[in-house]
C-alpha cells in the first residue's frame, strides 16, 4: 500500500522528526555517492529528500512517483523534475540512468518484482542503485507514526536475496535512523549524536532503515562459444550402415 504524497511531503518537510530523518538518510547517501557530476540520477517512490545534493552537478535528475502515491512538483523554486509514473512501467529509456535511489517505493509496492525489473532495465552499464527500506529489526518499522511503519519491512538478508533474484549484485550496505522515532524534544536534539554512535556500533541491526548499494549483473553466456561449435562438424549420416560420413 503506497502512502499519499501529501502525507510524505508533510512528514519530511513540515515535521521536526521528518527533517531529522531526511538529514540522517541523506548523509548516508552522500557517503555512498559524494557526487554525480555529469551523470543521470533518478529516484523512485518518494526519494526527493535525497536527490537535492545532485541537482547542481548531475546531467539530469528525475523523480519518479508512482500513480498510487501521487505526485508533487519538485524542487521548490526551480524547474520541475518530478514525473507521475506507473510503478511497473517507468517512462525512461533502457540504460539511461547512472545512479538510482528507491525509497518508499519497494516495500509499499504490491508488485516488488516488477519494480526491481524496471530498476534493472533503466540502469546503464556501470550504474549503481541504492535501495532504502525499513529494517524489520528496527524501531521505526514498528510505529505507524512515520512512513517507515507502512509496507513490508526487510532484513538485510531478505533484501539482498531479492536483489540477487532480479539481476543485482549487492556491493555495500549501511543503516540510518538510530534515534528512536519520537517527536519529543530530547530525542530530536540528541538525534545527531545517536546517529554517529549508531554507525560505529552497528552496521545495520539497530538502524531504522537498511540501505543497500547494488550494481547490475551482466550475465555471460554459458557453454561453448561460437568458435568451438564451428570447429565441431555436424555428422548428419553418422551411424547409418554403409555410409561415408562427411562433415557438413
Amino acid at each position: 500500500m503506497h502512502l499519499d504524497v501529501l502525507d510524505l511531503r508533510n512528514f519530511y518537510y513540515r515535521t521536526n522528526l521528518g527533517r531529522v530523518a531526511q538529514r540522517a538518510i541523506r548523509d548516508q547517501v552522500l557517503e555512498f555517492w559524494p557526487e554525480a557530476k555529469g551523470q543521470s540520477v533518478a529516484g523512485f517512490g518518494f526519494a526527493v529528500p535525497l536527490l537535492r545534493p545532485f541537482l547542481a552537478d548531475a546531467r539530469r535528475v528525475i523523480a519518479l512517483m508512482p500513480g498510487q502515491q501521487g505526485v508533487m512538483p519538485w524542487p521548490a523554486g526551480m524547474d520541475n523534475v518530478s514525473v507521475l509514473s506507473e510503478e511497473t512501467r517507468w517512462p525512461l529509456p533502457t540504460g539511461l540512468i547512472d545512479k538510482l535511489v528507491l525509497m518508499h517505493g519497494l516495500e509499499t509496492s504490491e508488485h516488488p518484482s516488477a519494480v526491481l525489473e524496471e530498476a534493472s532495465r533503466v540502469l546503464g552499464p556501470g550504474g549503481r542503485a541504492l535501495f532504502i527500506v525499513p529494517n524489520r529489526a528496527g524501531l521505526w518499522a514498528r510505529r505507524d507514526a512515520t512512513p517507515f511503519g507502512f509496507g513490508r519491512p526487510y532484513s538485510l538478508g531478505q533484501l539482498e536475496a531479492q536483489l540477487k533474484r532480479h539481476g543485482f549484485q549487492p556491493e555495500h550496505h549501511r543503516a540510518a535512523l538510530f534515534a528512536p522515532p519520537s517527536h519529543k524534544r530530547f530525542w530530536l536534539k540528541t538525534a545527531t549524536v545517536l546517529e554517529r554512535a549508531g554507525r560505529r556500533v552497528s552496521s545495520y541491526y539497530a538502524g531504522g532503515v537498511i540501505m543497500v548499494e547494488a550494481s547490475k549483473r551482466v550475465y555471460r553466456p554459458a557453454g561453448p562459444g561460437l568458435e568451438e561449435v564451428v570447429r565441431r562438424p555436424l555428422r548428419v549420416l553418422e551411424g547409418v550402415p554403409g555410409s561415408t560420413v562427411e562433415p557438413v
